[in-house]
């Protein structure tokens, strides 16, 4: 591995910012192969060198995968001068990684988001060709029907024009309000709203319950989060698409 400076190492495993890591060292509570280090910007190879803390070793994580149940209300994006990102809702300990989320979710749409740091595994997932399945629980106004599940089969027409790749409808619930699963294997701007408003239906709620082999966490809450388990990242790193 390339060498990283002692600070960007620190605010790796949790340590806080770039400015409490320099704090740190200035207090002589950083030491490098057991010799005291002053200068924060020093270079050291975590698959070689051994950096403590207090005595305690610090292990060097660069890679980091988060699932998080978003909130409505929130943006996925690093940062936004209007509305609140989701990047906000991390702990300090997290929130210095350099996390981003993978795709959007809709402002006022709920449920699973990846975030990492990890550019190549988003480049993949994210990729058009991949076609990788996300499945969204849906309410709309008005009743769904036969018709409708056999249009979304075929794929419908969007309001640009755009012909959407043939996805899944399971109807749950139909009447003034219908509730049901659409699985899309596409993640065109409002993808999911404008296939409903293409058969005539409004949605008024959307939350994604599963994004290729990663499914949301029942035990999550809107705005928590987790790391992900061994398993799921080796899913995710195997996970080929459609």
């Amino acid at each position: 591995m390339a060498t990283i400076r002692v600070d960007k190492w620190l605010t790796t495993a949790g340590y806080g910012t770039r400015s409490e890591a320099k704090k740190l060292c200035r207090a002589g509570r950083v030491r490098l192969n057991g010799e005291a280090v002053k200068d924060a910007a020093r270079h050291a190879d975590p698959d070689v060198d051994v950096l403590e803390v207090d005595g305690e070793p610090v292990s060097y994580e660069p890679l980091v995968y988060f699932m998080m149940y978003k909130p409505p209300g929130y943006v996925s994006s690093t940062e936004d001068p209007r509305d609140p990102v989701v990047v906000s809702l991390l702990d300090d300990e997290d929130s210095w990684r350099d996390v981003f989320p993978v795709g959007r979710l809709d402002k006022d749409a709920e449920g699973l988001l990846l975030l990492t740091n990890d550019g190549a595994l988003a480049h993949r997932l994210l990729a058009p060709k991949r076609h990788v399945p996300k499945r969204y629980l849906v309410r709309v106004r008005g009743a769904l029907g036969e018709a409708d599940v056999e249009a979304i089969a075929k794929g419908v027409v969007l309001d640009d024009g755009y012909q959407a790749m043939p996805a899944e409808l399971e109807i749950l619930r139909s009447g003034a309000e219908s509730e049901a699963i659409i699985q899309v294997y596409e993640g065109k701007y409002h993808q999911v709203k404008r296939m409903f408003a293409s058969l005539g239906k409004r949605v008024t709620f959307l939350k994604r319950l599963s994004m290729g082999p990663l499914s949301l966490d029942p035990s999550l809450r809107p705005g928590e989060y987790r790391r992900l388990t061994q398993d799921e990242i080796e899913a995710l790193m195997a996970y080929d698409g459609r």
